[in-house]
């Protein structure tokens, strides 16, 4: 199969607009608890009805600041509650918000400023105020720098615009708010530029309520009263944009935290219902786990049971499990899967993973011990997810089916094609790029795909990212750099090659899981990475790893040789995006000696 289109079952008004949920659920349902927030180590609830007094009063003072119809204001902060209200407010006084991840650097915040033509820029804390001072100062339509966390020398927000806006009335906020259409913008989301200077994505409010309508038929028992889930992605992202959104429109309360330290005993205390994330934190749970298992020593019995969760999970796929089976794995849920999801709270049977590939061995495991994970596909032009399993329709190892109304094909050289209510209608100022990325009413997302019989679909990789070999052969980094990161020790991986004679690869350790293993060991704690990377049972380990993950693969496409790093990727390095994308360039370029070296 090569193409596969969902009927639209919903439609979206021309006068609808992000903020209409505000005021429906102030007048519907105004003790209805959208948001709790974390204070003094509490979670306070917010009523429908106090969020959209909040949102109406930082509206009119937003409106009083001089925000006109369609001006952009921008947001520099990490995830929090404020950033969900700022957000609203702006799309009440008739705005559009500029997403920026509180990580950017001066020179990636100027660029964004700049473009986009941003009039207010709020940003989180005194640091982010430093940061961003000259830049500020130097951007042409920036009047003006507020911060939500106290900062000498610049107006809290919340507090200055609810001010501000204290002469202004309910109607005059109302007569703004009606004047958005569905053909507003609502955002800008500039792409995480793993190549290039990146591009501005402009959704206007339709391509949310599509969005939202999308994921609340795909995920009928997640977005619906009475479910909660905790936000702790970047808010920055289209991915957290929309579950935020969703979640606010389908009545979920919504817990916000940016402290992944934490994020345990903010899991006991909040208890959410289903979680959203990136895999690599699936990855460290169970990595984590597994670790602590053999700490332990009892590294044999999580190895069983995780086998056992593996083998449920399939069964349920093939007729149901046996008796047998049923037995263990009844007795493991007591020895091992209840213990991991208390760590998530005790509440939590689902999830939802994207923005890389999640693998099958992980879906099946989590779905084994009885925590579902729905992995889904999409990009900040689809307004992310655009594609998901769902729990009407799932087939682990591939990142399911189009949303209602989608559909999509796959090209003649493997590129996946969409269309559907979601999909951007170009880039910002960006004529050239927009006719690159939308030709013949297909959105051409760059990334290589293949559609079943059934009608699930794969994704093996990004075309810009293919491997040339110097004997010609394509091959697809994601596959081995994916199944590498599943081995607790492992950190990060990139796979090299390009017009090489073979396949290498750069490897980084997991710092959390090294204290363990130098127990383990009995190797002193203060041994550096850098000896470890010469360690000859460390790399036993790791070449365990590297052959278990060639058998996935053919001879040709198979890794040969790979490098140990002493140091690790890092956003703040700049070797990967805010979402732990690896940005390849930055990354050839520091390590260019390390890559010369396989091939020597």
């Amino acid at each position: 199969m090569s193409e596969i289109a969902v009927p639209q079952s919903f439609s979206i008004g021309e006068d609808v607009s992000m903020a209409d949920s505000v005021f429906r659920h102030e007048k519907e349902s105004p003790d209805f608890v959208p948001f709790e927030r974390l204070v003094d180590g509490r979670w306070v609830p917010v009523t429908a009805r106090e969020f959209a007094a909040e949102v109406r009063a930082v509206a009119k003072g937003l409106i009083a600041s001089g925000i006109e119809l369609g001006d952009r204001v921008a947001i520099l902060s990490s995830t929090r509650y404020e950033w969900v209200l700022l957000d609203y407010a702006i799309w009440t006084a008739g705005g559009a918000t500029v997403a920026i991840y509180e990580t950017s650097s001066a020179d990636q915040a100027k660029w964004i400023l700049e473009d986009s033509g941003t009039s207010m820029i709020i940003v989180e804390n005194s640091d982010h105020v430093e940061s961003m001072r000259d830049v500020v100062e130097a951007a042409p339509t920036v009047r003006e720098m507020l911060t939500i966390e106290p900062a000498a020398g610049v107006k809290n927000a919340v507090e200055e615009l609810v001010a501000r806006g204290a002469a202004l009335t309910d109607e005059q906020v109302d007569e703004r708010r009606k004047q958005v259409t569905a053909e507003s913008a609502a955002t800008l989301i500039y792409t995480s530029g793993t190549t290039g200077r990146p591009k501005g994505v402009q959704l206007k409010h339709r391509h949310f309520a599509s969005e939202s309508a999308g994921a609340g038929l795909a995920l009928p028992d997640s977005m619906e009263e009475g479910q909660r889930t905790l936000l702790f992605i970047p808010m920055a992202h289209v991915f957290a944009r929309l579950i935020s959104f969703a979640a606010f429109d389908n009545k979920v309360t919504v817990g916000h935290t940016s402290d992944l330290t934490t994020l345990l005993d903010q899991f006991a205390a909040f208890k959410p219902n289903f979680i959203l994330s990136v895999p690599r934190v699936f990855e460290k749970v169970y990595n984590s786990a597994k670790q602590k298992a053999y700490d332990g020593g009892k590294g044999k019995i999580f190895d069983k049971a995780a086998d056992t969760a593996i083998e449920y999970s399939k069964a349920l796929e093939s007729g149901g499990p046996g008796l047998v089976l049923k037995i263990k794995h009844a007795v493991f849920d007591k020895l091992v899967y209840g213990k991991l999801k208390a760590a998530l709270g005790g509440n939590v049977n689902k999830a939802v993973s994207g923005g890389a590939a999640l693998g099958a061995r992980l879906g099946h495991f989590f779905r084994g011990i009885g925590v579902t994970i729905y992995e889904g596909y999409g990009l900040t032009e689809t307004t992310g997810g655009i594609v998901m399993n769902t729990p009407a329709s799932q087939k682990i190892g591939t990142v399911g089916k189009p949303f209602n109304g989608c559909a999509a094909k796959v090209a003649a050289d493997g590129e996946l094609l969409l269309k559907g209510p979601m999909v951007f209608d170009g880039y910002w100022q960006n004529d050239e790029a927009t006719a690159d990325a939308i030709r013949d009413g297909w959105f051409h997302t760059g990334d290589i795909a293949t559609i079943d019989e059934d009608g699930f679909l794969s994704i093996t990789g990004r075309k810009k990212e293919l491997i040339v070999t110097a004997g010609g052969k394509n091959v697809a980094p994601a596959i081995l750099e994916d199944s590498l990161r599943s081995h607790p020790l492992i950190s990060q991986v990139i796979v090299v090659g390009d017009s090489k004679p073979f396949i290498g690869a750069l490897i980084t350790l997991d710092p959390e899981a090294l204290p363990g293993w130098l127990e383990r060991h009995n190797l002193p704690v203060g041994t550096t990475v850098a000896e470890l990377t010469k360690n000859p049972d460390l790399i036993a380990e790791i070449d365990t790893a590297v052959a278990e993950t060639n058998k996935k693969v053919s001879k040709a496409e198979a890794i040969k040789k790979y490098r140990i790093l002493d140091t690790d990727f890092s956003i703040e390095s700049g070797e990967l995006t805010p979402t732990l994308k690896l940005k390849r360039n930055i990354i050839h370029e520091k390590h260019g000696a390390e890559i010369a070296a396989i091939y020597n």
